[in-house]
């Protein structure tokens, strides 16, 4: 059969059950908000929160910081499992939400104290507090995260779905940074005392959007579960032939590289922003914050446009696209010298074009290859998949931020104090800095161009499983009836 005629077939039969309301979506991109903003500010100010106000050496702050990535990593596939194997009257997925949401924004709160302890006091301290947080991030953020393949099969219902989620992600990241400008000129020389408000308020936001988004999806989620009740059996395979098949899942690779590329190339250079900034262009603290501003608000706008596009050209061309302005940008302020203050914004407006479909793209892609292993295996194993995508994104940061930090330490950072805010680093210390927002990421936005380029699953390769899918499903609810 044609790939047109697939398209039309699902178009026909398919679309009034496939689209989604705008509220439904609405409510789902609330979902992202609370756990938007809580990255965004963990990415941006934790390690200079770290080695600049708790105190912690560097070398200390990277490896409280790889161990709780680590255990990050480890407890997503549990979770994962776990939530495909969940049955309640709410669900698989609603009821980790429902619960995790109050420790997470509790112990999120509770990294941003300073408690009078020598180095390796403060070391344990961060470390359980951030194992803590971690581990409820997950049970709310990935089963959220899975909801994206039960609450429609419409190829580009699913990109829409996902602009929605990533409006209020990069949403969530921008009113974090605008309170983290406000409270900075409310304690302009108390940073104590910025961090534990900062803490505080967004711990309060982060557990809201969570609820409604429960409130708001519910109804959609049970409505396609019951035109395709399969989605709510629990998988029958053990975890490790599970953990396998996703490995044997070649389009599911490409996607797990793209993805591991892009938010590598975001968090290691939001993680050295402030650096950057500080120590490199030498300015303020505030310009800091104004700078994330500028990438996270291009970021925003830019956004539905992708999607737009999307749809006419499809996800990989619109992944090449913003993927080259992306590497202009980073390649630019490697090249930056102190004063250029207005390139340096210009640099950040660029790379939030760039930035949208790292937020866009990678998401959309992840259920189309969920269900080319359901028309291999006849089960849905949404939790797996993305867990198996966290596991392997916060391995390889943990270790990533872990090195530079322990870098700057090892080049000799020096950390600032009231009488010296701004003190003059090494060349080692700058050469390090510099190679962190530049190359570095440079080289890793590349390589996941090279697995886009590769990436097999088409629109139309999309529109011819689905059909398959649906005609299985057809013959077997005929075969009970």
């Amino acid at each position: 059969m044609s790939y047109y005629a697939s398209d039309s077939f699902i178009e026909n039969d398919s679309e009034p059950e496939s689209k989604i309301n705008f509220a439904t979506k609405l409510a789902f991109g609330t979902g992202d908000l609370g756990t938007a903003i809580t990255s965004m500010i963990l990415i941006s100010y934790l390690s200079p929160f770290l080695t600049d106000v708790a105190g912690l050496n560097p070398i200390l702050a990277g490896r409280t910081q790889l161990v709780g990535k680590i255990w990050d990593a480890v407890n997503d596939p549990m979770v994962g499992f776990a939530s495909d194997r969940t049955q309640s009257k709410e669900g698989r997925r609603y009821p980790w939400m429902i619960w995790g949401a109050i420790p997470f924004g509790v112990f999120f709160f509770l990294q941003w104290i300073v408690p009078d302890l020598n180095q390796w006091g403060l070391f344990w301290y961060y470390t359980i507090i951030s194992i803590l947080f971690n581990a409820f991030y997950t049970i709310v953020n990935l089963p959220y995260t899975a909801l994206t393949a039960e609450l429609t099969e419409d190829y580009n219902e699913r990109t829409s779905l996902n602009s929605f989620r990533f409006a209020f992600s990069i949403g969530g990241s921008i009113v974090a940074l605008v309170i983290a400008l406000i409270l900075s000129g409310i304690f302009p020389n108390n940073s104590n005392q910025q961090y534990m408000f900062l803490g505080g308020i967004c711990a309060l936001l982060s557990i809201i959007p969570l609820y409604l988004c429960v409130w708001g999806t519910k109804k959609q989620a049970q409505r396609i579960a019951k035109q395709n009740a399969n989605l709510e059996k629990p998988v029958s395979l053990s975890f490790g032939e599970q953990i396998k098949i996703v490995l044997h899942n070649r389009p599911f690779l490409f996607v797990l590289g793209i993805y591991l590329c892009s938010w590598m190339a975001v968090q290691l250079t939001a993680s050295i922003i402030p650096y950057f900034v500080s120590n490199w262009m030498r300015l303020e603290k505030i310009h800091v914050t104004l700078v994330l501003l500028a990438v996270q608000g291009t970021a925003m706008v830019m956004l539905f446009f992708w999607s737009s596009i999307s749809q006419r050209i499809g996800k990989k061309a619109v992944y090449f696209l913003g993927t080259i302005f992306w590497i202009i940008a980073q390649i630019g302020l490697f090249f930056l010298q102190p004063g250029q203050v207005g390139l340096m914004y210009a640099l950040a407006v660029i790379a939030g074009l760039g930035i949208s479909v790292a937020y866009l793209i990678p998401w959309s892609m992840l259920p189309d290859v969920i269900e080319l292993d359901e028309l291999r295996t006849g089960q849905r194993r949404e939790g797996v998949f993305y867990s198996f995508v966290v596991f392997v994104q916060k391995i390889c940061l943990g270790i990533a931020i872990s090195v530079v930090l322990q870098r700057l330490g090892t080049a000799g950072y020096i950390k600032p104090t009231l009488d010296v805010p701004l003190p003059i680093q090494p060349d080692s210390v700058l050469e390090v800095i510099r190679v962190s927002i530049g190359p570095l990421p440079a080289i890793v936005l590349v390589a996941g161009l090279i697995l886009a380029y590769f990436y097999p699953i088409t629109r139309e390769k999309h529109a011819q499983m689905l059909l398959e899918l649906r005609e299985r499903r057809i013959r077997k609810r005929n075969a009970n009836v």
